[in-house]
């Protein structure tokens, strides 16, 4: 869930990290050999490795996550993390950034590296025969990058100019406010100010960025996944010598968790001349999504706000056309406690319609619950998407990391559909009202507005953020 500006540090291609999250939680083994009997999983070199093969015919995926992501950013320099791993594709000591990208264009193959709140990720693909030079130049890139003084310096104010930008989109607005209205200072989970960001990368240093570097760049923590037409032995073999000497990085200590709000709250931002005004309403859970509740809380809030199906989006927006898009979601939960949310847009001028509509279907999914017949068809859904989502090997990989990294066991991959198809409706209706309460949430409007809901002039001046 983080709302940082994101390079998505890549040779050849970019890959949306949302389309990533959508394939772990929509993924299904179907009529696929058992994840937990075929994979091979084993430590290398510190390195948390599994390979799996497949059915799929000359292609590899791997997938990679490093825990350097945003939450070990010391707080006066809160884009450190990311400015770091913006940097592992401007070259390494070994070879400039021009060579390492004709490597991989000349054999079509794709080498990237994004940060996020938790993590630093790592995703490629290659045919069967490239694998070894893959590996090879992802070790390359994450043990000895160059951190040129000129390409940083480049970068930084690529981002300033990202963070910049940011702050004209509405949705951006309402989602950043909202993590710092829901959880304390030092969660993970709630992202700097713009005035942090900016104030912070202008002073950070490539001295700095190396520092950071040494400390958290290592094998401890840090999971690869490759699946495909691979030989998981000679796989494991090729990351022993790829990474072979490598020492450090670290785990970071267990984060403060979020207390859901005593009582509601609403924050307004006021941003000139929009058409749409984006709203954010929600709380913390005190959930990870690898507690017991967690997935038929996430069964029901697709019935209420997934898709044209959900009770969001056929009521509020097909039946009294109040908004184009609105849906509900668990964010933020893989590695600590998060958040259910609300998200959507309305016009300015059907701002207060758009919103009790909304806490009508809320108030009524949190008293009254869902229906057998809403648990029967949500479940039909989830095993069809399930089973499509693990149908390529980048889909299987994409899972199988996020799994392991929501501390979930490999057995997990081949029981979701058999554990969701065990949920109760009384089960989803008791989750719901016992971790969350509409009565107390949390509502971040931004756009063109009054802080009475109204649409503002445009000579109102800006609500305090």
């Amino acid at each position: 869930m983080n709302e940082r500006p994101t390079v998505r540090v890549a040779q050849m291609r970019f890959f949306p990290a949302f389309i990533a999250c959508a394939a772990v939680l929509l993924a299904s083994p179907g009529a696929r050999a058992s994840v937990a009997k075929d994979a091979v999983r084993s430590d290398v070199g510190g390195i948390d490795v599994v390979a799996l093969r497949t059915s799929v015919q000359d292609v590899v995926n791997v997938v990679g996550s490093l825990r350097a992501g945003d939450d070990r950013s010391p707080t006066g320099d809160v884009m450190l993390a990311t400015l770091t791993g913006a940097m592992l594709d401007k070259g390494t000591t070994a070879q400039d950034k021009f060579a390492i990208a004709q490597k991989l264009g000349s054999v079509g193959a794709t080498l990237s590296f994004s940060v996020d709140t938790n993590t630093l990720e790592i995703r490629g693909k290659c045919l069967r025969k490239d694998l070894p030079m893959l590996v090879g130049l992802m070790a390359e890139q994450l043990r000895i990058p160059a951190f040129s003084e000129q390409e940083f310096e480049k970068l930084k104010v690529q981002l300033q100019g990202a963070v910049q930008q940011q702050q004209q989109d509405t949705d951006f607005r309402a989602g950043d406010a909202f993590s710092r209205a829901i959880y304390p200072v030092g969660h993970p989970n709630r992202q700097p100010t713009a005035e942090q960001m900016l104030a912070n990368m202008g002073n950070t240093t490539i001295a700095e960025v190396r520092q950071f570097h040494e400390k958290y760049y290592g094998p401890t923590g840090m999971r690869l996944v490759i699946v495909g037409d691979v030989d998981p032995v000679a796989a494991q073999a090729e990351v022993r010598k790829a990474f072979s000497g490598w020492t450090g990085g670290s785990l970071p200590p267990a984060a403060t968790s979020a207390d859901a709000a005593a009582e509601a709250r609403t924050e307004t931002i006021f941003m000139a001349d929009k058409t749409s005004v984006s709203v954010v309403l929600g709380q913390a859970t005190r959930l990870r999504f690898s507690d017991p509740d967690s997935l038929a809380l996430r069964l029901g809030t697709r019935i209420f706000g997934s898709g044209f199906a959900g009770r969001l989006m056929a009521n509020v927006r097909d039946k009294e056309g109040l908004t184009y898009g609105i849906g509900a979601s668990l964010s933020g939960d893989s590695f600590t406690d998060g958040d259910w949310r609300i998200r959507a847009a309305f016009a300015p001028a059907l701002l207060d319609k758009g919103l009790a509509s909304t806490r009508r279907q809320l108030d009524a999914w949190h008293a009254e619950g869902i229906t057998d017949a809403e648990l029967a068809r949500a479940k039909s859904e989830l095993s069809g998407t399930y089973q499509v989502g693990l149908a390529t090997s980048a889909g299987m990989a994409g899972t199988i990391l996020a799994m392991l990294n929501r501390d979930m066991p490999l057995e997990f991959v081949d029981e979701y559909p058999t554990r969701v198809k065990a949920i109760t409706r009384d089960e989803v209706n008791g989750v719901i009202r016992k971790h969350l309460d509409p009565a107390t949430m949390t509502l971040v409007k931004a756009g063109t507005v009054g802080t009475a809901g109204a649409p503002a002039a445009k000579s109102t001046p800006p609500a305090s953020e």
